[in-house]
């Protein structure tokens, strides 16, 4: 399948997208933006886990503002061994992610220009992705649009770390085909996702991994396709996340296991968990905070 690649000022459909406030066409066009913060966390510190294959990345979710929730899951990444946090694009809320914890905050969105503030709050790794909330108004998003965002976004952002969800919606030939070309458009990370309505028929373990094949299948794939490191996410768990890692991942991404929990000592106890599947170290300081927190 080829894709018809748009320039920015003729993505007609992009203004369909009604979540977003503008669209690119409306778009200041400056050659490029280079806030402070980006350049406080370099891109090798970044992606020093990745390399490694070893990230964990801890998703709150792209429209979750809800500050407590938020700072408990962030909480729960820093204490239970993750290496990453990804919030929703907010310049306030980045700030105060930025108050809790060192690990590298990531902020996912679908509108190029709202990556600025967030970056210059403290942001060190933007990603285009988390389409859930899109899917459930029945908003899709094709490979031109991926493509016409991320060549906005690198333009307006050259020197941050860029990650890219390859929409499940696409056939695994025409994902790997899309993490191809966005390779070439200079993405770091390309994240995968196994879509939302996976219902496992089967309960334990065996729904575990019955849940996680889309993005596993998808990670396998796309793995074999680009020489950048690949995230899998969706429907991950420990059972699953070193599966991930063996099907050619550089790292995994969680979100609802984690964030549908009540309580931050669950939350970290179960970062924790997936962490120790990883083989990710825990530093003495954080277990004595984890003990705290029982307390």
């Amino acid at each position: 399948m080829e894709f018809l690649v748009l320039t920015p000022n003729s993505l007609l459909s992009y203004t369909k997208l009604k979540p977003i406030p503008k669209s690119i066409s409306h778009l200041p066009k400056p050659s490029s933006f280079i806030p402070k913060a980006s350049l406080s966390i370099p891109k090798e510190t970044v992606l020093k886990s990745f390399n490694e294959r070893k990230a964990l990345k801890i998703i709150s979710g792209l429209q979750n503002f809800n500050k407590d929730n938020v700072a408990s899951v962030v909480t729960a990444a820093d204490k239970g061994g993750a290496t990453h946090v990804d919030i929703a694009c907010d310049p306030e809320l980045v700030k105060l992610v930025t108050s809790l914890t060192r690990l590298p905050v990531c902020v996912s969105s679908v509108d190029p220009s709202a990556f600025l503030a967030a970056v210059e709050a403290g942001a060190s790794m933007v990603e285009i992705g988390n389409y859930d909330s899109f899917y459930d108004a029945g908003i899709t998003f094709s490979p031109e649009q991926i493509l016409n965002l991320t060549m906005e976004t690198r333009r307006l952002l050259p020197l941050v770390t860029l990650s890219v969800t390859v929409p499940h919606t696409l056939s695994l030939p025409d994902q790997a085909k899309l993490a191809e070309l966005l390779e070439q458009e200079g993405v770091d990370i390309i994240q995968t996702e196994g879509g939302k309505c996976s219902n496992p028929s089967k309960s334990g373990v065996l729904g575990l991994i019955e849940k996680a094949s889309p993005t596993l299948a998808a990670a396998y794939s796309i793995s074999r396709a680009v020489k950048i490191p690949v995230m899998c996410a969706s429907g991950l768990s420990a059972v699953t996340a070193p599966m991930a890692i063996t099907a050619g991942a550089a790292g995994v991404g969680v979100g609802s296991a984690i964030n549908k929990l009540n309580d931050v000592v669950a939350m970290i106890a179960e970062v924790r968990s997936i962490a120790d599947s990883l083989g990710l170290s825990i530093n003495t300081e954080s277990e004595l905070e984890e003990r705290a927190f029982r307390l």
